[in-house]
């Protein structure tokens, strides 16, 4: 059936409410429109769905939700764990609440216990909500960092990650197969209510989670000797991290935090930020404004649904606020983390430290200065979860710390997710001890260049939105396989690493051998010169992302570096 088909069956059929009728109505003249919204059905990825709000098989809406969720309940149903329950949280998002309660009468139709939070809630603490109620899986409505006009549905399994193979593709075909909206049940939320199917989960689980969070601190007694000293400005973005954040920074004893007044509330539109998403820095004009007012030591923002968090900190020698990239705060954990844990005799004789593939080279280096074992996975915090589960069954390695470029990290292992909370806990703890050494977090972050290496990285994303978009995406995909690059500029290659095809080839030598992680559709560069760049399609924006990274000698080295390497890649994708 073609778009404009499917689009009339929508008009016409009375499964659909008046509302959406009368609105698709009202685009009939708009053929392009039309197009956009029907030309696909949103797709149910390993991360489930992410769409732009709205009516169409292409959009975000309860009928795409409930489809999905049909397509998770018959799978859960074939597993034989219908029994153990679904838990659900959504964020401050438009329709956050609408989608997550869809959800929940979805599964409680086909007779599965959903668990739903009273109201907005951290990712992370989904992640540990599902363990704590031994859930057989996980559903989060949330869009994380994307504009206003998204919102999203990420399902989770029972280790507490996000699903990952064979699960993934086993339920993307099982929501595949629900072709027909009629065939997605639902039912009243009183009758499920009644029938014991739809259940609110209580406050006590909060106070199970934030008691997760303060066993991984450290130097809880030093925290309280300079409480009086520290000043901390935090920003959620609009998002779900305020009520968590400013509670466990109270319960550890740091006294002054200030959070930005503005952007405290939840708010689906994000009215005061254009994209509410700590990589980007017009989002911390409000923040960096109040803690010029209080003198602050950092500066913190978690993104709408608190999985990532966004840094800022003082510089000692010019009293001016430096931004941290999302490996760089990865970078000053770990090290606080591994060296703090060494010097009490808390690190693992078989630690291990997990990174993905795009994150920073810096990692390797540490890694190898603690002696623990370092693991390459996957873009996407889901296969640093795995791992976790992976040490746990086989009983291989202890879990020391995890982290991924895009500001994302978890520290210990009550949630499977990356954890932006327990993330600020860990940054304000090394805050505290770096200030009882008269130091901020910047000056460390500059001696950690100075022991590591000035690594540097960097990213530039292509937008190229709608079927011609996507035909250009893998347009740019197929030219970097069939016509591999020999050289970026005066970097050349040494050896490519093709994700897809499970291939690394050597230049040199002609030497071929297998990746040795899952098919993914991601081509990586190993540069001279300590270079490298990676090509990959976005799994959840209509983005291609390029990812560069460099080792300098200093500061404005790594920056005259990464920005030709930057420019050299693109020089050759745009040729």
């Amino acid at each position: 059936m073609g778009y404009m088909e499917t689009y009339k069956a929508w008009c016409e059929n009375p499964y659909f409410d008046d509302a959406t009728r009368d609105e698709l109505k009202s685009i009939a003249a708009d053929e392009k429109e039309i197009e956009d919204r029907f030309y696909k059905d949103l797709e149910f990825g390993t991360g489930g769905l992410r769409g732009v709000i709205g009516n169409g098989t292409n959009r975000m809406n309860v009928y795409t939700v409930r489809r999905a969720t049909q397509g998770l309940a018959n799978f859960i149903i074939k597993e034989g764990a219908a029994d153990r329950g679904v838990a659900i949280a959504y964020d401050s998002r438009r329709m956050s609440p609408e989608f997550a309660d869809t959800a929940a009468l979805c599964l409680n139709a086909n007779g599965i216990k959903a668990y739903v939070f009273p109201s907005l809630r951290p990712t992370p603490e989904l992640s540990f909500a599902l363990r704590d109620l031994n859930c057989i899986a996980g559903i989060v409505v949330t869009a994380s960092h994307n504009p206003p006009e998204y919102n999203g549905y990420k399902v989770y399994w029972e280790d507490g990650a996000q699903i990952t193979a064979p699960k993934d593709s086993q339920i993307i075909n099982e929501v595949k197969a629900v072709t027909d909206f009629n065939d997605c049940k639902t039912m009243d939320i009183d009758e499920a209510r009644a029938c014991g199917l739809y259940n609110t989960i209580g406050y006590d689980l909060d106070d199970r989670y934030i008691a997760a969070l303060k066993k991984m601190s450290i130097n809880g007694d030093l925290i309280k000797q300079v409480a009086d000293d520290i000043k901390i400005v935090y920003t959620p973005f609009h998002g779900t991290g305020n009520v968590p954040v400013r509670r466990v920074l109270k319960e550890l004893g740091f006294k002054h935090v200030y959070v930005v007044p503005e952007q405290e509330k939840p708010d689906g539109n994000f009215t005061t930020l254009e994209y509410p998403n700590p990589e980007d820095p017009k989002a911390f004009t409000l923040a960096l404004k109040l803690a010029k007012e209080k003198d602050a030591d950092i500066v913190l923002a978690t993104d709408p649904d608190a999985d990532r968090l966004g840094v800022y900190s003082k510089d000692t020698k010019t009293g001016e606020y430096k931004s941290f990239t999302g490996n760089m705060s990865g970078m000053l954990i770990a090290e606080y983390l591994l060296s703090q844990r060494k010097e009490k005799g808390l690190l693992h004789d078989n630690g291990a430290f997990v990174k993905t593939i795009v994150s920073t080279n810096m990692a390797d280096k540490i890694a190898a200065e603690y002696n623990v074992h370092l693991i390459e996975v996957l873009t996407g915090f889901k296969y640093i979860g795995e791992q976790i589960k992976f040490f746990e069954e086989q009983n291989t390695y202890e879990y020391e710390f995890g982290f991924e470029e895009s500001y994302g990290c978890l520290v210990g292992t009550h949630a499977r997710d990356k954890d932006a909370i327990v993330a600020v806990m860990a940054l304000c703890e090394a805050a505290a001890y770096y200030k009882s050494k008269n130091m901020t977090l910047w000056d460390q972050m500059i001696n950690i260049f100075e022991k590591y290496g000035y690594f540097k990285e960097g990213q530039k994303a292509i937008t190229m939105k709608g079927v011609e978009g996507a035909g250009k995406i893998a347009a740019i995909m197929d030219k970097l396989r069939s016509n591999p690059p020999k050289n970026f500029g005066a970097w050349e290659v040494l050896e490519t690493r093709d994700y897809k095809n499970d291939e690394c080839l050597v230049l040199a030598t002609g030497e071929k051998h297998s990746t040795g992680l899952p098919t993914s559709n991601v081509l990586y560069y190993d540069l001279s010169d300590n270079a490298w760049c990676c090509a990959r399609p976005s799994g959840t924006e209509p983005k291609i992302k390029f990812y560069m990274g460099i080792k300098g000698s200093s500061l404005e080295d790594a920056d005259a570096k990464l920005a030709e390497l930057t420019d050299a890649v693109m020089a050759y994708v745009e040729a």
